[in-house]
């Protein structure tokens, strides 16, 4: 499409339609769009290929490996770390392309990964996944600051969280272990990388992809703040999908559209989520009760309170009341609901319903009200799934159960029917 636009300018020059300047911006336009989008198919085919030539040396090396002697074993254990670094080093120094640092990159950070796995077994060391991730982590940190790599923020980012599942999912207290908030003290080094991209107002896919990465390995890794009690596991998830939507509704993501805005889509979706999982009765009978105050988990919970609450007061400040979203207080609401559930979990049944409700209704109406089709659905499916959890709840015969779904699927159509109706009405 660009070429063609390209050729047509001389023709829209001689008939006067733009000027020779506007044609010469026009051409400038998609020269750059070109070379970007051939650019980032070449940096992606360059990571590709580094990745699997990486690959393809531990699989030689593995099927040769008992042949070796040990010195040899120990030079081809470093050889590819020291190769990795002689091209990491040339690029840099020759202030190569994008493509070739982050190659570079790539295949360096699994060249470490491999040399550790390669020493550990000429030498019996022993160990354990845990303590293999945190020396491969820890060896690759300079990488987000001496290259700029975007790869090297992502793969530690997967590693980091790879470690947390390892060291944090059925911990406890042993003597040897490692402690598992170590993963957020090295969440630390990437959060770094990742702010000055966003500073940097670089619109690149892979930003956005980071986007969606950050607040999903806090999802995967939040466990590992749980010490004993499960039951306020429910109270850190509905915090952290709050902390999520608040961050969503910054300045900086505002505009962005869901697909660029993991966070807004996530806390919203989560949230909603967690209130209906809470929803049922069983969950406040068993699972929430014996809460610890002085407990782990607890701590960490009151840290989101106070960054989520931090985000909503700066929201509140900057004197948008009219574009405050409820979405923002649920988490708020959310904490009351939770200390009335642990002196009355009926109550607290009660109110999650009523506010899922009251989400629902919500949705749908801001979606008639701006004729956004996605939000009327959204608070529609909200109550359908809502009223289906009950089904669970109450002895209710599969023949009003049907009728009831029939009711719920004519809304739908109608609803969306009339909606489109009413704005096609307007244009």
């Amino acid at each position: 499409m660009s070429s063609k636009i390209i050729n047509a300018l001389p023709e829209l020059i001689e008939k006067e339609i733009i000027t020779e300047e506007i044609a010469q911006k026009i051409a400038a336009y998609y020269g750059t769009s070109k070379d970007t989008n051939s650019n980032r198919l070449f940096v992606l085919f360059g990571i590709l290929g580094a990745t699997l030539v990486g690959l393809g040396l531990i699989l030689i090396m593995a099927h040769n490996w008992d042949d070796f002697p040990k010195i040899i074993k120990l030079i081809l254990a470093f050889l590819p770390m020291l190769v990795g670094q002689a091209i990491l080093g040339f690029s840099i120094v020759k202030n190569k392309s994008v493509t070739w640092i982050e190659s570079a990159t790539v295949f360096l950070f699994f060249s470490v990964g491999l040399c550790i796995a390669l020493v550990s077994q000429i030498y019996h060391v022993s160990g354990d996944m845990e303590s293999y991730l945190l020396a491969w982590i820890v060896l690759c940190l300079p990488l987000l600051y001496v290259t700029k790599s975007t790869s090297a923020i992502i793969l530690q980012l997967v590693f980091i969280t790879y470690y947390a599942f390892e060291a944090g999912f059925g911990y406890r207290y042993e003597p040897n272990t490692t402690i598992p908030q170590v993963y957020f003290l090295l969440l630390l080094f990437p959060l770094g990388r990742y702010i000055q991209l966003i500073k940097s107002n670089q619109k690149t896919h892979v930003i956005s992809i980071l986007h969606w990465l950050f607040p999903i390995s806090l999802l995967i890794s939040l466990p590992v703040c749980i010490e004993n009690g499960e039951g306020i596991g429910y109270l850190m998830y509905a915090l952290l999908f709050g902390v999520f939507y608040n961050i969503g509704r910054l300045p900086y993501f505002i505009n962005k559209s869901l697909i660029q805005n993991g966070y807004r889509f996530l806390g919203s979706v989560g949230t909603v989520i967690i209130l209906l999982i809470v929803s049922f009765r069983v969950v406040w009978e068993y699972q929430i009760e014996n809460v610890r105050f002085e407990s782990q988990e607890f701590f960490c919970a009151m840290i989101l309170l106070v960054i989520g609450s931090v985000l909503l007061y700066f929201h509140i400040k900057r004197k948008e009341q009219q574009n405050i979203k409820f979405f923002q207080f649920i988490f708020l609401l959310f904490l009351l609901i939770f200390i009335i559930g642990i002196a009355n979990y009926i109550a607290a049944t009660v109110l999650i319903n009523i506010l899922l409700l009251a989400l629902g209704i919500l949705a749908i109406k801001e979606g008639a009200d701006t004729f956004d089709f996605v939000k009327l659905n959204y608070g529609m499916l909200i109550i359908t799934i809502l009223i289906a959890s009950r089904f669970f709840d109450t002895d209710i015969s599969f023949a009003l159960r049907g009728l009831i779904f029939i009711l719920i699927g004519t809304g739908f159509f109608t609803a969306n029917y009339l909606m489109l109706k009413k704005q096609k009405s307007k244009i």
